[in-house]
């Protein structure tokens, strides 16, 4: 069963940068397409960004365009998410998603991933 476990979140200022790393467990990594999500108290988790199993193609929603860069490292297991000029409504548990089942079903619903990681906060202060 595959684990996924984030990190590098915590407290910043506006304009500030963070980098999310989500660190997977198990051989099949490179064949997951990967992304993040990301949910604010009282509101739906929302797609932030995905990566492509190849690496070569990435998407973003747009809130988030031109500030966050979304990559992976097939040889670390790991996928990471480089946060810049953050935002006050960037404020939330952002977490870690992996479509194991090359699903169809479009890649910015949370239905499309089937393995999730723990969360982490991410808080940006005005």
């Amino acid at each position: 069963q595959v684990q996924l476990v984030e990190s590098g979140g915590g407290l910043v200022q506006a304009g500030g940068s963070l980098r999310l790393s989500c660190a997977a467990s198990g051989r099949a990594f490179s064949s997951y397409n990967m992304a993040w999500f990301r949910q604010a108290p009282g509101k739906e988790r929302e797609f932030v960004a995905r990566i492509h199993w190849s690496g070569g193609i990435t998407a973003y929603a747009d809130s988030v365009k031109g500030r966050f860069t979304i990559s992976r490292d097939n040889a670390k297991n790991t996928v990471n998410l480089q946060m810049n000029s953050l935002k006050p409504e960037d404020t939330a548990v952002y977490y870690c998603a992996a479509d194991t089942r090359r699903t169809t079903v479009r890649f910015t619903a949370a239905i499309a991933y089937d393995i999730w990681g723990q969360g982490t906060q991410v808080t940006v202060s005005s």
